[in-house]
This record gives structure tokens, sequence and C-alpha cells, in this order.
């Protein structure tokens, strides 16, 4: 039996990058899937005829996670498709990078609307249905950035140290009712985003990682499966650092 068998998962931020690995190796491990982006688009298209390819029901859904009533008419909307809620992974989640001397109000609360909000939007409408079948696990996706900080980062270190503490509070809200919440704190994962940055910058991450390399998105799904899944049944407001060791 695969490990998610039988199970739903959400996916946010699905488009592309981690969440979008997320969503297959979701399916992969025979989870329906279903998954949303701001937009219904190409790589959306994409993506729910691969997940339909390996035989689990899966649809793709428009939405902005960061708007509190569209999160709600989404999840109904889901709970209606697929008759269950198991998982929920937020992954939703933007930057907008500069020193703080140079940070607009516009860029700070961008990013916190976007990448903190989002997870009490997105967790307070799923709630309801965890609490009915009286089980659940809720999977947030902070950053080693989160936990340490880093300079021209305030706003997305706030979004994301944010995140873990909302994943430990509602860890101990809803445990009497089997429902987990833990948290993800990624380290440099190769994606679209930093193929971005120049050669030599990456190079230069890399030897700052005790396991010399960048994490991929696969790294960071094989935890959302174990976290997904029965094997994680006793573990609850965690967060688990994906980072070759950058943080200990």
């Amino acid at each position: 039996m695969k490990l998610l068998e039988g199970k739903t998962g959400i996916v946010t931020g699905a488009g592309r990058g981690i969440g979008r690995s997320i969503a297959i190796a979701f399916a992969k491990a025979g989870a329906n899937v279903a998954f949303t982006d701001i937009a219904y688009d190409d790589n959306m298209m994409s993506l729910e005829k691969e997940l339909t390819a390996l035989g689990v029901k899966a649809k793709g859904y428009a939405s902005d996670a960061s708007n509190f009533e569209n999160s709600q008419q989404i999840v109904d909307e889901i709970a209606k498709d697929f008759g269950t809620i198991d998982i929920l992974v937020n992954n939703a989640g933007i930057t907008r990078d500069t020193l703080l001397m140079r940070m607009t109000e516009e860029q700070w609360d961008l990013v916190i609307r976007v990448n903190l909000k989002s997870v009490f939007n997105l967790t307070k409408a799923v709630q309801k249905y965890m609490l009915k079948q009286r089980s659940g696990s809720i999977i947030n996706m902070s950053s080693v950035v989160g936990v340490s900080g880093n300079a021209g980062q305030a706003n997305y270190a706030a979004s994301k140290a944010g995140i873990i503490g909302f994943t430990k509070a509602i860890a101990r809200e809803l445990g009497s009712r089997n429902i987990r919440s833990n948290a993800i704190a990624p380290g440099f994962i190769i994606t679209e985003m930093t193929h971005q940055l120049p050669e030599e910058v990456r190079e230069e991450w890399a030897k700052k990682i005790p396991l010399q390399r960048g994490g991929t998105p696969e790294d960071v799904a094989n935890v959302c499966i174990f976290l997904g899944s029965d094997l994680s049944s006793y573990v609850s407001g965690q967060v688990i650092n994906v980072c070759g060791a950058m943080n200990t």
C-alpha cells in the first residue's frame, strides 16, 4: 500500500517549484491532490494532467491564498469535489528582498499577507473539516531564514518566523482532535528562482552547506510525505529543517 493511499491533500502555490514537486510526490504516494495557485495557467493545466496520469483524482484551482473569503470558498469547493481533506500544505509564498532602510510599507505588507496570512486563511478554512473527521495533518512551509534570520530579508524572515509560532500554537490547540501541525524549514533549495542567481553565487552557497550541495524540491516533498502519512502519527508541533545541516 502507498503511504498516502486514500488520503486527499491540498497544496497551495503548486504551479511551480517546491509546491509542484509536493503535489507530484503526493500523487505518486497514492493521494488525491487538490492544488492551488494565483491563476489557472499552462503550468496548472500540465500539472493536473501529470497527476491524473498517475491514477489519482487531481484538480487545480485558481485562488488567492492571501484573501480570506476566497480561501474559505476554495476549501469548501475542494471538500465538495473530493469529499474529505486529510492534509493541508501551506506552501504559497513570495519574496520582496531589500535592506530595511529601503523597504517600503507595501513590500512589508505584501510579504506578510501572502506568506503568513495565507496560512491563517487556509488553516482556518480546513479545520472545520478536520475537526469533524477528528484527523488531519497541517504542514506549513517556513524557512531556515525564519529560524535564524537573514540580512535583506526582514519581511520574509518575519513571515516565516510567524509561521513557526502559528504552527506550534495550532498543534496545541487542535491536538486533542488528532490534528497534527508541523513546519518545514527548507534551506538553499535549487528551483527556478535560485537558477536566476549567478553560478558563482550558487557555488558560494553550496560551500557553506555541510552536505556541500543545494537541496532539491523533491527533498522537501519527501518530508511532506512523511508528515502527511501515518508514519508521523506522533509528530506534531515540530520544525523540521531540510537544509543539509546549514542550520544545526
